[in-house]
């Protein structure tokens, strides 16, 4: 029941959160062209994942999925609340994380621990949570998971 209060949260908000807080221009790529990127590549890894999901880029928010891809978190509403804890850590800051964190926290407060370690997992990061990742699509994932000691 928690998880389906949080999911139509997140309906409700992500359309005028964009709208109003996200000013950048959406990436011109499509998941069929992210599928034809070079394996290992940062862009063929998220073509892959939207594909395993069944998802489709959401405009503006493309750098969601990407934190999805370099800190390996799954999409289930606990490791979505755990992601932002560790892009907390990381030194992310925005009013959806906080809003996210803070009703994680609220809902789940037997998994504090868990995001404990993700906050502390963010912390050892190298701060990664502001790079430009369409102009970084053809990276390597696992270069750029060592340059920023991604774990």
């Amino acid at each position: 029941m928690r998880d389906k209060i949080i999911e139509r949260l997140y309906e409700l908000s992500s359309g005028p959160y964009t709208r109003l807080m996200k000013n950048k221009t959406a990436w011109n790529v499509t998941k069929e062209d992210l599928l034809n990127y070079p394996s290992g590549s940062l862009g063929l890894h998220l073509g892959q994942f939207l594909d395993r999901y069944n998802l489709s880029i959401q405009p503006k928010l493309e750098n969601h999925d990407i934190f999805h891809i370099l800190t390996q978190t799954e999409v289930k509403v606990a490791d979505e609340i755990g992601m932002q804890y560790y892009l907390y850590g990381n030194g992310k800051r925005s009013l959806y994380l906080y809003m996210v964190a803070s009703i994680g926290f609220l809902f789940y407060p037997l998994l504090f621990p868990h995001l404990l370690k993700q906050y502390r997992r963010g912390k050892k990061a190298l701060p990664f949570h502001h790079l430009d990742y369409e102009h970084l699509l053809y990276e390597s994932i696992d270069i750029l998971r060592h340059r920023y000691l991604i774990q």
